[in-house]
């Protein structure tokens, strides 16, 4: 009981799970395999109703109310008592532009041109990139280059922006929704198994770790069938 005293509810005193971050894939249903047949709505469906289900919280007028507008660029550094809590920068859906799911409510899955969110694991203090915005590319990982000819990235360029960080944890930073990169796959080649590793890259970033397929980047399959 002591011990516990000592504790900060809002810093872990020790921490495993520090910088370089991991990151993660919406949708995510079953597995790191996302396969659907464009010409049956019952295969993709699911991935659709799951991307509308997580993006809730990123809906335009939600952000609007619940966050503020944030100076692009830099760091959004908060001072004061650590048990004050923080403001959150406003990330809308409608950055996502093609993956948002506004004009295209089912997010290129009709088209065989799926809309993939990638999430960079949240972290105290962290300040990713060393003051330059962390991006994101994807590639083949094993196989033929030329059977991913084609990903568009959003908000941007593909860069997660400096004002969402630092994140000061779940119980000050309450309204904190975590800023996420697009990929929209808009060429891949059908009736096949596209195995991709899409990574973050920016000072200060680990993703060739071959033990942690997490750590700095993500491996998943496109499996998209006519």
């Amino acid at each position: 009981y002591v011990m516990l005293l000592t504790l900060s509810p809002y810093t872990p005193t020790y921490r495993d799970r520090v910088s370089p971050p991991g990151v993660m894939i919406r949708p995510y249903l079953n597995g790191f395999t996302i396969a659907f047949n464009v010409s049956q709505p019952s295969t993709w469906q699911p991935y659709v109703d799951s991307m509308h289900h997580f993006l809730a919280a990123y809906d335009d007028k939600v952000q609007e109310e619940k966050n503020i507008e944030c100076v692009s660029g830099q760091y959004f550094i908060q001072g004061g008592d650590e048990s004050e809590e923080k403001k959150a920068c406003q990330f809308k859906r409608s950055l996502l532009q093609n993956c948002s799911g506004i004009e295209d409510p089912t997010f290129g899955y009709s088209k065989g041109q799926p809309c993939i969110l990638l999430k960079m694991n949240r972290i105290i203090g962290y300040r990713p990139g060393a003051g330059v915005p962390v991006s994101v590319d994807c590639k083949v990982q094993k196989g033929n280059e030329s059977d991913l000819r084609s990903v568009d990235f959003y908000p941007g360029n593909g860069t997660f922006d400096l004002m969402y960080y630092p994140y000061y944890g779940k119980i000050t930073h309450v309204n904190y929704t975590s800023p996420l990169v697009a990929m929209h796959f808009t060429d891949v080649k059908k009736d096949y198994l596209v195995p991709i590793q899409c990574s973050l890259n920016g000072k200060g970033i680990i993703n060739d770790i071959n033990s942690d397929r997490f750590l700095g980047r993500i491996i998943f399959t496109l499996s998209i069938g006519k």
